[in-house]
């Protein structure tokens, strides 16, 4: 059985992401298949509730006010906007729906206390909430957590040596006590990163030696492939390979057995045998939906037809927390 280990070392780490590829996804389907039903992905769906306008300087993200992208900026959606879309995604097939607001921080005021709003309404139809709204304070996270929210998700984007490279309005331990406060107030952990910045092999291993030596793994790990937007300083970015994708995915299950791995951005522009490949090596979450916050994902007819053809079932919402307390599964 797959030991759940918090004091991997680098070199541990990188041992595994360079070990020759069959027998990297063997360990990493067997490590897979210990830990969760092979046969079951779940389906999220991510909304962008607030777009555009933000004062950061992410390199890759079109949402940056700084950036000349196609993106539209608007502003906070209207609650009932956001519970029609929350209805449809579960109407097909989502179980978990995921707020996404383009906010550096977020901030006690009118906004936030709609989004409060947005979670006890999301919350109210079983589905699994989540919120991705910037860096977040201990008081904030309660509140949200007070609110019905099940997930916050904040990646770490790289590694803490190249994170300087792509982001320079904040730094690495931002990332990190936003995720310890989100943590301290019992919300589930969605951290992963990005691949195709630019970045090494090292970079990659030190993403995922920090998350995998976390007091306690995130409960989700989303793995994303640079989707590069014109107008952004990574615009003119490599796509980037479906081996590397799969050598992080595998390298996250192994070190993280019990994560759900998330197959995030960038899966638009994998054939249905590359994400297949994906799913063996670990993957058992993906985003349905033809936007992920403002780049393009596959449609959900085409999510369905993948499934059918890999006999992939959906996850129930709260597997979890039923798993955890059998009196709920009772209920």
């Amino acid at each position: 059985m797959s030991e759940i280990r918090n004091d991997w070392t680098r070199e541990e780490i990188k041992e595994i992401y360079e070990s020759p590829f069959l027998d990297l996804v063997y360990r990493a389907a067997t490590a897979h298949r210990e830990n969760h039903d092979p046969q079951e992905v779940q389906v999220c769906t991510l909304l962008s509730v607030k777009t555009g306008g933000c004062p950061e300087d992410c390199a890759y993200c079109p949402q940056a006010a700084r950036y000349h992208t196609d993106v539209k900026v608007h502003k906070l959606l209207d609650h009932d906007v956001v519970m029609e879309k929350a209805v449809k995604a579960q109407e097909s097939g989502s179980t978990r729906f995921c707020m996404g607001a383009a906010w550096r921080e977020v901030r006690d005021n009118k906004d936030f206390d709609k989004v409060l709003d947005m979670v006890k309404g999301v919350n109210s139809l079983g589905m699994e909430v989540c919120c991705t709204l910037g860096m977040l304070s201990e008081e904030q996270a309660n509140k949200l957590k007070e609110a019905g929210l099940y997930a916050y998700n904040h990646n770490l984007d790289t590694s803490e040596e190249h994170y300087e490279e792509i982001i320079t309005t904040r730094n690495y331990d931002d990332r990190l006590d936003t995720i310890k406060n989100v943590r301290k107030a019992d919300i589930s952990v969605c951290s992963g990163g990005i691949i195709g910045l630019g970045e090494g092999i090292n970079d990659r291993v030190g993403m995922i030696h920090t998350l995998s030596t976390m007091p306690q793994h995130p409960e989700s790990v989303p793995v994303n492939a640079l989707v590069p937007v014109e107008g952004t300083p990574l615009e003119d970015q490599e796509k980037v390979q479906i081996w590397d994708m799969v050598r992080m995915i595998a390298t996250a299950r192994i070190t993280m057995p019990k994560a759900m791995v998330r197959l995030s951005a960038g899966r638009v522009r994998m054939t249905y045998e590359e994400q297949a490949l994906c799913f063996m090596a670990g993957a058992n979450s993906i985003f349905a939906g033809d936007e992920l916050l403002t780049t393009p994902n596959p449609e959900v007819d085409a999510d369905k037809e993948l499934f059918q053809l890999l006999n992939i079932k959906p996850r129930a919402s709260f597997k979890d927390q039923k798993q955890k307390t059998p009196e709920a599964v009772a209920q």
